[in-house]
């Protein structure tokens, strides 16, 4: 049985963190980054078992394109003369080990279980990606499954 691991923490501007560069490295794809004028690809990445984003009901279906909603949170975290703020905090990122005994689809049925809970609760937009463990070079991997919650 999976040992219970979750870890929250900030991706902010005053770590150097882009949430657009974030958002690209968990779903394994290349987003542009508006704010930076970068193309952050990760689609040479292995390990995506799963990707969705959740969010309210009411929510412009813009938002649910993965480039054109964390390019709006960078957007947002501008001051109102158009300066950046340093400062900014783009969003949180929940990152939580899944059990490896359970199969593809029971650990998606529990991701979708949380975040749409979590989006209900909170009124926020979620973006989750699973991951499966990492292959070692001798072949053998370490059974870490787990899902990263922006």
């Amino acid at each position: 049985m999976a040992i219970f691991h979750l870890n929250e923490s900030n991706i902010s501007r005053s770590d150097g963190r882009s949430a657009v560069a974030c958002a690209a490295y968990r779903a394994c794809e290349k987003l542009e980054d508006l704010t930076y004028g970068k193309t952050q690809n990760y689609t040479r990445k292995n390990g995506l078992e799963y990707k969705n984003i959740y969010a309210p009901e009411h929510t412009n279906s813009d938002l649910l394109d993965r480039q054109t909603l964390w390019n709006t949170v960078e957007k947002k975290e501008f001051n109102a003369n158009g300066s950046m703020k340093e400062n900014a905090r783009l969003a949180k990122e929940y990152r939580c080990a899944l059990p490896h005994e359970l199969t593809d689809q029971e650990r998606i049925k529990i991701v979708d279980d949380f975040c749409r809970n979590f989006v209900k609760k909170h009124n926020v937009i979620v973006d989750a990606c699973i991951h499966a463990p990492h292959q070692n070079s001798d072949g053998t991997h370490n059974n870490n499954y787990h899902v990263h919650i922006m």
